[in-house]
């Protein structure tokens, strides 16, 4: 009877850890959509760390939030940071504060363009696969409150054959 007690003891510690850090640390997303292609894939199972300061986000960022317009959790790249103003050309150049990013990540470019003032503690995202792409330059609000913003992508941990650490620059 003592080590029932022990075991189910054990197994009451692990399971409120493993709920601590999954509400606090880190979570797990499936990824629905080829929006982020070639850096992510359909299916690609990501290891997200929680976002606890927003001052850490950086241009570049590949971000898991949840879109109230379409009443579900996406993964993008921020382009846009709180009173940025972005800038796309006919092109797909995009301009952020006058200065043209290098996106070497960005293979499908999209000819979409259009401004966007990007409001304070709001932020404008872009998949890569930008021809595919449900992304900010096709929302009705075309930005995402900072309190929408569930975490950041880090780690791809399935399929077994696409392990790797995300990488903001590719």
């Amino acid at each position: 009877m003592n080590t029932i007690k022990r075991w189910i003891s054990f197994l009451t510690a692990v399971i409120l850890i493993v709920l601590l850090l999954y509400k606090f640390v880190f979570f797990v997303v499936v990824v629905p959509s080829a929006s982020m292609y070639p850096a992510i894939e359909i299916g690609d199972r990501i290891i997200t760390s929680r976002i606890h300061n927003y001052s850490s986000i950086e241009r570049g960022d590949i971000l898991v939030f949840y879109s109230e317009e379409f009443r579900e959790t996406m993964i993008k790249r921020v382009i846009g940071l709180p009173d940025d103003l972005v800038e796309i050309n006919k092109n797909g150049e995009v301009f952020v504060n006058n200065k043209k990013l290098d996106e070497p990540y960005v293979k499908y470019p999209d000819n979409l363009s259009g401004s966007f003032s990007v409001p304070e503690g709001k932020y404008f995202f872009l998949g890569d696969f930008r021809i595919h792409s449900m992304d900010s330059r096709k929302w009705k609000e075309p930005f995402i409150s900072e309190d929408k913003i569930l975490g950041k992508a880090k780690l791809i941990i399935f399929p077994l054959d696409r392990i790797k650490i995300i990488n903001s620059e590719e």
